[in-house]
């Protein structure tokens, strides 16, 4: 089972390695905060405990700050 992540200039296929793997799971491969990103499933925006299926489309978002 495979899923579409993309992130700045990363457009790849991953492998979904458990049947339970979430946003959450994923932001933690990658070293990255849900304080710095926004997580897109399918063109929705999403919160980290959701459950990333076969075929969906991941997309991450940097949130930029500004002052």
């Amino acid at each position: 089972m495979e899923f579409t992540l993309k992130y700045k200039d990363l457009n790849e296929k991953r492998q979904i390695p458990n049947e339970d793997y979430t946003i959450k799971d994923l932001l933690d491969e990658l070293e990255l905060s849900a304080q710095t990103v926004v997580s897109k499933q399918n063109g929705e925006l999403v919160i980290e405990d959701t459950v990333i299926e076969e075929d969906d489309e991941i997309q991450i978002v940097q949130i930029i700050y500004g002052g």
